[in-house]
């Protein structure tokens, strides 16, 4: 009987990241607590830059923004945000969005696996993503179970179940 696998990644839909920033763009605007603040919120190639005139008023078109991506299904762990930075006479903040496991996340994951799996799971890294093994199906369902419970600093999506 040949293993059965799947693959663990942390992939963000761009696509819908995109939708959700045009959203919160319209939505600073439209609302009448930005109006004549210089709130706004763009793409800067692949990073998110937040503009306003106070550090609070950043920080409230950056939750406008979080509350949209919530909506949209991807989850806050994958949003990397940096502190608020004083640029002249507004105030800037700077986002990214991580795609793929980090070696130290990977790594993470993998001891996790080793030291709370069934024993007949191996796992293994490939680049950004693990790869789970196992002959028994139920121990991979339990590997997942594992995984959803646990606090990890990262969002996992579980593909190619096979």
């Amino acid at each position: 009987m040949a293993d059965s696998s799947f693959d663990i990644v942390s992939k963000v839909d761009h696509q819908e990241a995109d939708n959700a920033l045009n959203q919160a763009r319209k939505e600073v605007e439209q609302r009448y607590d930005f109006k004549g603040t210089g709130a706004s919120i763009e793409w800067s190639g692949e990073q998110i830059l937040i503009k306003a005139s106070t550090e609070e008023r950043a920080k409230a078109v950056l939750d406008v923004f979080q509350s949209k991506l919530i909506k949209r299904g991807i989850s806050l762990k994958s949003l990397e945000t940096g502190d608020p930075v004083p640029s002249g006479k507004e105030c800037r903040i700077s986002a990214s969005l991580k795609d793929g496991i980090s070696q130290e996340n990977a790594k993470k994951i993998s001891k996790l696996i080793r030291d709370e799996a069934p024993r007949s799971v191996k796992s293994q890294i490939q680049g950004d993503e693990l790869r789970v093994q196992s002959k028994s199906r139920d121990d991979l369902q339990e590997v997942i179970r594992l995984l959803k419970a646990a606090d990890l600093d990262v969002d996992l999506q579980f593909i190619n179940y096979r």
